[in-house]
């Protein structure tokens, strides 16, 4: 387990079955057909998810193409259990995790005091007409925690935070425009594509990453109609230090909200963030993804005189105050107030980018580098075949990477075999690559 190399386990919590225990005959819904292999096996529950589910899954990112690649008829894309950074797939095969569900897990999958208080909230029934204890309990613990945050507002995911976030600075300043540069989910109010009415982003303004002059114009330009500045602070890499500066200053002076999307960098830069990082303060924030280690849940924090917007409009989900994401916070929480979390997310995603990049100079294979920030970095090929290649060979040696985006440090790749492991992995496969390329 994860922190049996930081505390130790608890004596009265024995340990989970290991996931290379798991067998089919565990659910006989996984059983393989009469001569499947496990290639035949991951492509049938492949075709199944097809057959049901538009593009084989809810999450965008967990599509065959998205995880290997366009048109792509090889890997899993389904998994049967995962423990610490193992995954194991409906065929049996057993995966050393880098992706660490979309950076949502930062302690290790099923941890063991985590599992414990979850299952404690859904003992205690997880939800009702009343609000829970808890909603109250763990908002308390985020202001303490959080520089920005005076109050906090749950949801259940990061794009619906980013939503609220936006509506309530749009609430509190009375103006409409928002300016902002990253990813903040599917909503029609930033995004283009299939669907949205053309006037739907209207008032949101795009601009490049940690481009101080462009967000300079864009401010200018809105005048009086700015409402907010939105970033999400880091981009595959760190921003120059002027940038989140000059977007506070701008805030200042206009009289605009800044509003940070810690979805990524909350709980894995350092546990309030990258504002707790850099020591530039915001007045909004989101946070989810590692805040509960996976489970569903998602907090807007703030100065009290901007949140008290959200009591003028109508922000609300049956779910949002329900026990179980907060039993998981509060647990999450329980954890990084004993170790220095974000310090070993740091020291072990070092070690895993500067192995793999290692192997990429080892093997020649051009057109390759790894980028990013030690908790979280990313593989990037200028060549899709070759990165298809490459992905194919890593799964098939017992490692998944994440194409095109983050890979993950979790405290459950604090140990030196698995470090090894991927070292060895990533430079089987682009050695693979390379001899492909000679042929």
């Amino acid at each position: 387990m994860p922190f049996k190399r930081l505390f130790g386990r608890g004596d009265d919590a024995p340990p989970p079955p290991p996931p290379d225990e798991f067998t089919d005959e565990d659910d006989a819904s996984l059983a393989p057909e009469a001569g499947l292999d496990a290639d035949g096996l991951d492509r049938e529950w492949r075709d199944r998810a097809v057959a049901v589910i538009p593009g084989g899954t809810s999450t965008g990112s967990k599509r065959a193409a998205a995880l290997y690649g366009p048109g792509n008829d090889a890997g899993p894309t389904h998994f049967a259990s995962a423990q610490g950074c193992r995954v194991v797939t409906v065929s049996g095969r057993q995966l050393l995790d880098c992706t660490m569900a979309l950076g949502s897990v930062a302690v290790g999958y099923s941890d063991d005091a985590i599992n414990r208080a979850v299952l404690t909230a859904v003992a205690s029934g997880n939800v009702c007409g009343l609000a829970t204890l808890a909603e109250v309990e763990v908002a308390e613990r985020l202001c303490d925690m959080i520089p920005c945050a005076e109050q906090v507002r749950f949801l259940k995911s990061g794009g619906e935070g980013v939503a609220a976030a936006v509506r309530i600075a749009r609430v509190a300043t009375g103006r409409p425009t928002v300016i902002g540069c990253g990813y903040f989910g599917w909503q029609d109010w930033w995004n283009e594509g299939a669907g949205i009415p053309d006037g739907a982003h209207a008032d949101f303004v795009p601009i490049p990453f940690d481009d101080v002059p462009a967000l300079e114009r864009a401010v200018a330009a809105a005048g009086a109609t700015l409402a907010a500045v939105l970033l999400e602070p880091v981009i595959h890499r760190l921003p120059s230090p002027e940038w989140c500066v000059v977007a506070r200053n701008l805030c200042d002076a206009v009289g605009a909200v800044l509003v940070f999307d810690e979805l990524k960098t909350g709980f894995r830069l350092a546990p309030g963030g990258y504002q707790e990082f850099a020591q530039v303060e915001p007045d909004l924030a989101i946070f989810g993804k590692a805040m509960a280690n996976g489970f569903p849940i998602a907090a807007v924090v703030g100065r009290a005189a901007i949140m008290e917007a959200a009591a003028e409009t109508w922000i609300s989900t049956t779910l949002a105050g329900e026990g179980v994401g907060l039993a998981a916070t509060a647990a999450v929480l329980d954890i990084y107030a004993e170790v220095d979390v974000c310090g070993t997310l740091a020291r072990v995603g070092r070690q895993m980018r500067e192995s793999v990049a290692a192997a990429v100079t080892a093997s020649g294979l051009p057109g390759v580098q790894v980028t990013g920030i030690d908790p979280m970095w990313t593989i990037e090929f200028d060549d899709e075949g070759r990165q298809q290649r490459f992905l194919e060979r890593a799964v098939a040696a017992g490692v998944l990477f994440k194409r095109g985006a983050y890979n993950y440090a979790s405290l459950a790749h604090d140990d030196d075999e698995t470090l090894l492991e991927i070292e060895r992995v990533a430079s089987t496969a682009l050695v693979e690559v390379v001899e492909d390329d000679a042929t």
